[in-house]
């Protein structure tokens, strides 16, 4: 069912969970989905939103657990025990999404929560997820699915198929295995209902299948689902045994989470932050890089000073200032921001560094003579005089072209060197781009003006 979570339907939702009055919300909290449900929890207050989840089944409030926002997570977490995690949250979670949730615990709750799963292969399967380093294919990957073996024919994989999704609360592939459990391809469902129930399955499953292993880098999951259209991929381990499966809704996730960190370090914030995350985590967060921001403006100030005989001589020479340190700021996160998004996608190859420098410069050179042309006349315009006109032209050419090299090549090195190259669309660029414009600026004013 749709929800809509209007003002007034909040409001009067708050009122009457104040008011205990929650009947006529039955049909909500037992058929709404997960992520309506918790988008109302974290709308509404608190304490009210914690008796609204109280009413949840255990089922539905596991699975709106895993759709809040972190720190409320944990806030709704800190009053269960481990056995009523293991119990209420971690037995109607997939393997994937328990892992996730056991791995914000601490140590020894984390130990507790396992302990009291009764399930032993569910907990076991669990733990092992647990091993897999964060940002690796085993670190997203779950265990419940569906696989037969090469030797059944469909009668017996239809019958075994029946037992499997017992389990598997939804089935996206069938993967087809060896007698060491050796992933060998998939199976189509179609193909199963159409086929003679006494055909082996090894005439009719495809051998084409696309797979990663265990260790393969988050990042490049996303981009081979994405690349080949796919809802869901196997996991082998180095051996090619099946272990398990990534699905699509873990992959969109992970693509969000690169997203808001790349946004972040272009923003200048080394950490995660929130809205609602307090003073002291927002400044930590902030500081490094306006700490940066402020080392650079000292150097540049320190670059106008070493110059302030030729400003003393034209002062007009300041006026234009500004427009040299913007500009040459803009075209560096420009040309940084194609390349990132580049980097991100995996579009770029390696022998394509070159030809990328060469676009950028031909990109920068255009820019540049159309900027150059417009401003000196504009300067002349407005009565600056040639020589100032021609300095500040030659100047923004210049600055245009350096700063898009700069900023083609400074986040494929961080990118060789394994730094995460959307650091240069942040601050580091404009600052970098801002000293160096300014000292070509009154270098080519000293050449053109004579000074």
């Amino acid at each position: 069912m749709s929800v809509d979570l209007s003002k007034d339907f909040l409001q009067q939702l708050e009122l009457d969970i104040s008011q205990r009055h929650l009947s006529e919300y039955e049909e909500l909290l037992k058929e709404g989905h997960p992520a309506d449900l918790a988008e109302i929890i974290e709308k509404i207050d608190f304490d009210l939103a914690l008796i609204l989840y109280e009413n949840l089944s255990d089922e539905i409030g596991a699975e709106v657990l895993m759709e809040l926002d972190d720190d409320l997570r944990a806030k709704i977490l800190a009053d269960y025990t481990g056995k009523e995690i293991a119990q209420e949250l971690i037995d109607n979670l997939d393997s994937d999404d328990a892992a996730d949730l056991i791995n914000e615990l601490d140590e020894v709750q984390r130990r507790e929560v396992l302990e009291n799963i009764e399930d032993q292969k569910q907990a076991m399967d669990i733990a092992r997820l647990l091993v897999y380093p964060e940002g690796t294919a085993g670190s997203l990957m779950g265990t419940e699915m569906i696989k037969v073996k090469d030797h059944w024919n469909v009668l017996e994989c239809v019958r075994e198929m029946r037992k499997q999704a017992e389990e598997v609360e939804r089935v996206h592939a069938i993967y087809v295995v060896n007698g060491q459990n050796k992933l060998l391809g998939t199976l189509s469902l179609k193909k199963l209902l159409t086929t003679p129930t006494r055909t082996p399955i090894s005439e009719v499953y495809s051998h084409k299948v696309q797979y990663v292993e265990v260790n393969t880098e988050a990042e490049e999951v996303a981009n081979t689902m994405q690349k080949y259209d796919l809802v869901v991929m196997p996991v082998v381990d180095p051996l090619g045994h099946l272990v398990g499966r990534i699905t699509i809704d873990d992959v969109v996730d992970l693509i969000r989470d690169e997203a808001k960190e790349d946004y972040n370090l272009a923003s200048g914030l080394t950490d995660e932050v929130e809205a609602d995350d307090t003073l002291w985590s927002i400044t930590r967060a902030r500081l490094p890089w306006l700490l940066i921001g402020l080392f650079g403006g000292l150097l540049a100030a320190s670059v106008i000073g070493r110059y302030e005989s030729d400003i003393d001589i034209i002062p007009k020479m300041a006026f234009f200032i500004p427009l040299i340190a913007a500009m040459g700021g803009n075209v560096g996160v420009q040309s940084s921001a194609i390349i990132v998004q580049g980097l991100a996608s995996q579009s770029l190859a390696d022998n394509t560094t070159l030809n990328r420098l060469v676009k950028e410069l031909g990109v920068a050179l255009v820019n540049g003579l159309i900027l150059s042309i417009l401003v000196i006349g504009a300067s002349l315009f407005l009565g600056y005089g040639m020589k100032l006109a021609l300095t500040v032209s030659v100047a923004l050419f210049s600055v245009i072209v350096v700063a898009a090299l700069i900023g083609t090549f400074v986040p494929l090195v961080l990118n060789k060197y394994k730094i995460d190259p959307a650091l240069a669309t942040g601050p580091f660029i404009t600052t970098l781009n801002d000293i160096i414009g300014l000292f070509l600026y009154f270098q080519i004013g000293r050449l053109i003006l004579g000074l």
